[in-house]
């Protein structure tokens, strides 16, 4: 017994000497040591925080370099937009709108439209970006997305001092549709217009919806903001311009204008579908003029009305 117990006596001293050999301990914590605190999010390549991060660095650099081509860096600028859908990110694309990511659900249904809106992507050298579909759900905000989601840089406006070199305007009072601002935009392009003027508030803005329905024209004409369409006009009189505002109650009709007239310097000026001009501006303008039409049509879409003035003056000056 007596040896039992200092061979036990024994070993509790060996342990007590040799304690950091006993299981892991010591050699474990030496492996943890060095690797530092958790990266964040946003530093991890791979975690969707990273990936909205490097796309919103994108954005932002492309918005300060791609739309400052011939215009004013004192220049305002719209917010940003995104298109959603299959169709219309498709149509967009093929008319030449300008696009600083395109968002992809992560193994979602490759279709036709889905390909060619790759294709034209890649060979535009448009970012591409995989998400979730929770990632796109939110981009969205309850829209159907069908997998993908554009965004659209926000739209750098011309100064209104960029336009008064040109001899033909069209301003737009009250028109709130987008799709009547690039119908628009593809007129006054197709008729030489120089530059289109809208109101800052309660007016259309160049959207993602206007790129598209302008069918590229928006790339071409200037669109220029002001805060007061009325002192706005006054000040392009005094520079020269005459200015032709749309009525239906108008007494003259476009054909009883002078071809002189058309000829000067000229700002077409557009209402509102249904309101029509607003009463300073009207009042404000030199000419107020009405589009003839067959009996039983009460009025024309704003699109509609400032193409055929805009052939009408592009006519005179032929």
């Amino acid at each position: 017994m007596a040896g039992n117990s200092q061979r036990r006596g024994a070993m509790r001293k060996t342990g007590s000497k040799k304690g950091a050999t006993v299981g892991s301990g010591g050699q474990r914590r030496a492996k943890l040591e060095g690797r530092g605190p958790t990266p964040k999010a946003t530093e991890r390549p791979h975690h969707p925080a990273a990936r909205r991060d490097r796309a919103a660095k994108k954005r932002a650099e492309s918005g300060a370099s791609k739309r400052g081509t011939g215009r004013s860096s004192s220049s305002r600028r719209s917010s940003g937009s995104l298109l959603m859908g299959r169709n219309p990110i498709v149509e967009a694309l093929r008319a030449g709108i300008p696009a600083t990511g395109l968002y992809v659900q992560s193994k979602a249904d490759a279709d036709d439209r889905w390909r060619e809106i790759m294709r034209i992507a890649v060979a535009k050298g448009i970012p591409i970006l995989e998400a979730p579909k929770t990632e796109l759900d939110r981009m969205a905000e309850g829209g159907v997305h069908q997998g993908l989601v554009l965004t659209v840089p926000e739209y750098q406006y011309a100064d209104l001092s960029a336009l008064t070199s040109g001899t033909l305007l069209v301003a737009l009072d009250g028109v709130t549709d987008p799709r009547n601002l690039g119908a628009i935009a593809r007129s006054a392009a197709a008729f030489g217009a120089d530059g289109i003027i809208v109101p800052t508030r309660r007016s259309v803005g160049v959207t993602a919806s206007a790129w598209k329905t302008s069918a590229g024209a928006l790339a071409r004409i200037p669109v220029a903001q002001v805060t007061n369409m009325t002192r706005t006009i006054e000040g392009l009189q005094k520079s020269g311009f005459t200015v032709i505002g749309l009525a239906a109650d108008a007494d003259v009709d476009l054909g009883g204008l002078d071809r002189d007239v058309l000829t000067d310097p000229v700002v077409i000026v557009v209402g509102a579908e249904g309101a029509g001009l607003s009463r300073l501006v009207g009042q404000t303008c030199d000419w107020r003029v009405s589009i003839p039409m067959a009996g039983g049509v009460e009025s024309l879409n704003a699109s509609v009305a400032a193409g055929i003035v805009l052939q009408s003056v592009f006519a005179a000056r032929s």
